[in-house]
């Protein structure tokens, strides 16, 4: 059994998760090449000028994975992450999106997590994921969730102690906990604002952290810091949480813009998407907030 996975979009942020999950389950991932010049120019080529780049690439790591010969390809549709906390509209149809784009025969196993409909739960989604693969038993589905969460849990333990997202994941995978050491002292320190996707795909950062690294600068991001304190982010400015992934955008800024360590804040945003664009606004209004 096989399931192929895009390394794009919710990659950045669950894969540990789908590693401890399907594994678990005996199923074997496959994961999309790196992205390439190619496999952007691949995926722009099949969606409309207008489609946000992240998207762009997802189209195109669907594809490298039919040329590997894999028939059943995950893509989710990760509609809500909690009652009334929203996805994008993009994400929230990539399902629907990549079968009108990408004309082959191969099954998309869509699965559909909304938390804000009434009975539509976690292990709903994670039934949806393994049904395909003949996989029914709610206990088994149950048991290998936990393997996921461990996995998950490793791994942003790492990454909260300052390892590098391959790092911390490649550790995770070895089913290893390795807390990091951060002797060295730096020039400057700034906080790096993104979603993951535009951040740890080195294509689209155009290597970022290996820039600022020689200028003898200390990077921080969302994955340095807890829910709760990037929940206490976005409270401090005085409003509420709508965007499932604004967590990691203006929440982390907020939190950072207070933290009198950090010299200032670059943020990495795709031309074309609507919640970044609003999340930026707020972001602009942190230097008021107490």
């Amino acid at each position: 059994m096989k399931i192929g996975i895009p390394r794009a979009l919710s990659y950045y942020n669950y894969f540990p998760f789908w590693y401890g999950f399907f594994t678990d389950l005996g199923i074997e991932i496959v994961l999309s090449d790196n992205t390439t010049k190619q496999t952007m120019s691949v995926g722009s080529s099949l969606v409309v000028p207008e489609t946000c780049l992240p998207v762009k690439v997802y189209v195109g790591h669907v594809v490298n994975l039919l040329e590997k010969g894999i028939d059943k390809i995950f893509v989710p549709s990760i509609q809500s992450i909690a009652p009334k906390i929203y996805n994008c509209s993009k994400i929230r149809g990539l399902p629907d999106l990549i079968r009108n784009v990408v004309k082959k025969d191969f099954t998309i196993v869509e699965a559909t997590l909304d938390k804000s409909e009434r009975n539509k739960g976690l292990y709903d989604f994670l039934a949806e994921a393994v049904k395909p693969f003949g996989i029914t038993e709610t206990e088994k589905i149950k048991q290998a969730s936990k393997r996921g969460w461990q996995v998950l849990n490793n791994f942003q333990v790492m990454t909260r102690s300052g390892f590098s997202y391959k790092k911390a994941l490649r550790y995770a995978m070895e089913n290893k906990v390795i807390i990091a050491e951060n002797s060295k002292t730096y020039l400057t320190s700034i906080a790096l604002i993104a979603h993951g996707y535009n951040l740890y795909d080195e294509r689209v950062s155009m290597k970022i952290f290996d820039k600022l690294e020689k200028l003898d600068t200390k990077v921080y991001t969302a994955a340095q810091l807890t829910e709760e304190q990037m929940a206490e982010g976005i409270k401090s400015m005085q409003s509420k949480l709508y965007w499932a992934n604004e967590y990691e955008i203006t929440g982390a800024a907020a939190h950072y813009i207070k933290d009198k360590n950090i010299d200032g804040i670059i943020t990495i945003n795709a031309f074309g998407c609507g919640p970044d664009s609003l999340m930026l606004e707020r972001i602009d209004i942190c230097p008021k907030i107490k």
